[in-house]
């Protein structure tokens, strides 16, 4: 490699560590205030299991630092979700040298739709998912064998679930820009739909427990994700071709100006 192109591959490593440094710092101080309430946090996560458990029945820990670590970890996360906008902007701006100045202006609308999206899929999997699947879970308990959920398998459980469902509702903004960036069409994910409703139901098999109920429920969505990704496809390929209208028609009517001159 040489002393030309190590330059840049440097320089892009140094902006990703200050990237990476400023999310750390960011979901540091997310974390001390997240702390504060990590116990009454841990409560409203545990809120779907204990609506369905048995009256009087609780959750158990086996170690003693069980807890304290727990809520540590429930103060971590709650404090990436907090400083969520901050995390997305840094990712932007890291990639944003790469893009084209016209690009540069979707940083608020990425932004926003990446938070709403992520914080959107973490909601349906709390409100929605959760319910059916503990209720299915815990209905195998009777007589003869009794449900004793562990807090530290649960909270596994249940953040696992929550990120996931995070990261498959980000679909449409990654749709729109690989659109933008010209690697999709509107008519290439409509070719794709049957392998993408396949490809869904491997994820939702891959990111959810192993029962046809969750994996469902996060299959379904995601195929719904998918078709809304198509008509966001749509609308970013009609905006950028008005675009290339727009400056094809500024630059022909500059010739025509230069030439009248």
């Amino acid at each position: 490699m040489t002393d030309d192109a190590k330059q840049p591959f440097m320089a892009h490593l140094e902006e990703l560590r200050r990237r990476l440094v400023a999310c750390a710092i960011a979901v540091g101080v997310g974390f001390v205030v997240s702390y504060v309430f990590s116990e009454r946090l841990f409560q409203v996560l545990i809120m779907p299991l204990k609506a369905v458990m048995p009256e009087g029945e609780r959750l158990i820990f086996t170690n003693l630092p069980e807890m304290f670590f727990t809520y540590m970890k429930v103060a971590f996360l709650s404090g990436v979700l907090l400083m969520a906008p901050f995390i997305f902007y840094q990712l932007w701006m890291f990639v944003a040298p790469g893009l084209y100045q016209r690009e540069k202006k979707y940083v608020i609308p990425f932004v926003v739709a990446s938070t709403i999206l992520f914080v959107g899929g973490s909601l349906f999997g709390y409100f929605v998912v959760f319910p059916f699947g503990f209720r299915f879970f815990i209905g195998f308990s009777n007589e003869y064998v009794k449900a004793l959920p562990s807090v530290r398998e649960y909270f596994s459980f249940a953040i696992k679930l929550l990120f996931a469902f995070g990261i498959i509702f980000e679909l449409p903004v990654v749709i729109f820009f690989l659109t933008k960036m010209g690697m999709v069409t509107p008519e290439a994910l409509r070719r794709q739909r049957k392998y993408a409703i396949l490809l869904a139901f491997v994820v939702g098999a891959i990111l959810t427990p192993p029962d046809v109920i969750t994996q469902f429920m996060m299959a379904i969505p995601l195929m719904a994700l998918y078709e809304i990704g198509i008509l966001v496809s749509v609308m970013a390929r009609k905006k950028k071709e008005e675009k290339a209208k727009a400056e094809e028609a500024a630059e022909k009517e500059e010739q025509e100006s230069d030439a009248a001159a």
